[in-house]
């Protein structure tokens, strides 16, 4: 198509593209606009260089008018400006996220890229978005999802733009150190499954949190296990001393975020006990436990057996913190699988969900678009009240980003990911 613009010289006539969705992903009613800062970093870096055009003379015939590649060395997106929604805005069907004005030949090279690194970035904000929404505000969201990622790319960028949709951090800890994303994680069950005995627990000792002098760990948490057991009516030899090794040498080394994995052998019968006993240890010698977690089998069933015990440990042995103890719940989860759990948890606590919605138009409209976000006193938003007694719009939400020159001294940072307050999805 460039070639065919600069045969019949239009390659420099004005033109504007605007990239827009004609119906929302999943079945929803919205989008989480994202990609902005891949798409600004692209153009700005937009050039054919030397090789490219050697490629392009390799593939093209041999007809093409060597002049063309002439012209493509001079190619570049200096004479391109971008309009766009702020990074994270919600954004609806058919209203653009993205204007992209400039020479026609240029904007028609950049189209496929653009939709692209805002096509994706888009989906998995808005994926995030919709699972915030589900859990609420006060549910801990995180994302695990690398070791599934399509490819290390696509791996980081699930991490960021989950993040800006509304979960809380990554275990990427790559797109942490790139991005500032919070990192955190659990335990394998392949550590839990290297320890078979006690005996391989090195070092043993752990200094109290007010004390130097270091305390033989291994005795208290055996000494505790045996009180859970009488308490929860669990047999002490059914319990696996390889993992009660494996989580007594995990607390060692992580005294003040201590968590256990609970399903690798037995939830009930082996890990739940074996994780208070040495979660009750480490509150003897001045630490709180950071969590649990458990990966398989019925989450929503099992996170209410285990809060009854944490709940019942923490009132037999005076431990109050220890019902409030986090638990964390993973294993292909989806917004259904989700849906279904908060379900359950909601037949005990009582607390609502909520239900999206779906928009199936496919009609366009054609022109260019300003995007403006009109609300009332009712809307709750900053300043809406205001407007409405002085009858004045609402703001455009599209902002004109700096001309994209390549090699612009005083170009502005690529918006980042982790301004928390611009970025994430309202709650």
């Amino acid at each position: 198509m460039a070639y065919g613009y600069w045969r019949a010289g239009r390659q420099r006539e004005p033109a504007e593209f605007e990239l827009f969705f004609r119906r929302c992903p999943f079945q929803g009613g919205f989008v989480v606009g994202a990609g902005l800062g891949e798409c600004l970093a692209f153009l700005r870096g937009f050039r054919l260089r030397g090789p490219d055009i050697e490629y392009l003379q390799s593939v093209l015939p041999s007809t093409t008018d060597k002049a063309f590649f002439d012209y493509l060395r001079t190619v570049d997106a200096s004479e391109v400006t971008v309009s766009s929604v702020p990074e994270g805005s919600v954004v609806f069907a058919k209203v653009p996220l993205l204007q992209v004005k400039g020479p026609l030949l240029v904007v028609q090279l950049l189209e496929t890229t653009l939709l692209c690194l805002v096509n994706y970035a888009s989906l998995v904000a808005t994926n995030a978005a919709r699972f915030r929404m589900l859990a609420g505000p006060d549910k801990k969201l995180v994302e695990f999802g690398l070791r599934r990622a399509q490819g290390p790319d696509g791996g980081l960028s699930a991490s960021k733009y989950s993040y800006i949709g509304g979960f809380d951090c990554t275990s990427n800890v790559l797109a942490g150190q790139l991005y500032g994303i919070p990192v955190c994680g659990t335990v394998a069950h392949s550590y839990i499954m290297s320890f078979t005995s006690l005996e391989e627990v090195q070092p043993r000792t752990l200094k109290p949190l007010d004390s130097e002098e270091p305390v033989e760990f291994l005795p208290l948490a055996e000494l505790w296990l045996g009180r859970v057991c009488q308490l929860l009516q669990v047999p002490c030899d059914g319990v696996n001393h390889g993992e009660l090794a494996a989580f007594a040498s995990y607390a060692i080394a992580f005294p003040h975020s201590f968590q256990g994995l609970l399903d690798t052998y037995s939830v009930m019968g082996s890990g739940l006990p074996n994780f208070c006993a040495v979660a009750l240890a480490l509150h003897q010698l001045g630490y709180r436990a950071g969590g649990v977690c458990v990966d398989s089998g019925d989450l929503g069933k099992q996170s209410r057996e285990i809060r009854w015990v944490l709940r019942t440990c923490g009132a037999a042995f005076q431990v109050p913190w220890f019902e409030t103890i986090p638990i964390v719940a993973s294993n292909d989860i989806s917004e259904r699988s989700l849906q279904e759990i908060i379900q359950e948890l909601v037949t005990v606590n009582g607390h609502p969900t909520q239900k999206l919605t779906e928009d199936t138009e496919k009609m366009t409209i054609p022109g260019s678009k300003v995007v403006y976000r009109l609300c009332d006193a009712a809307a709750g938003l900053p300043g809406s009240s205001q407007r409405a007694r002085n009858q004045e719009p609402c703001t455009s939400l599209f902002a004109p980003v700096q001309p994209c020159t390549p090699e612009a001294p005083g170009a502005r940072a690529v918006p980042g990911c982790c301004d928390r307050e611009a970025a994430r999805s309202p709650r």
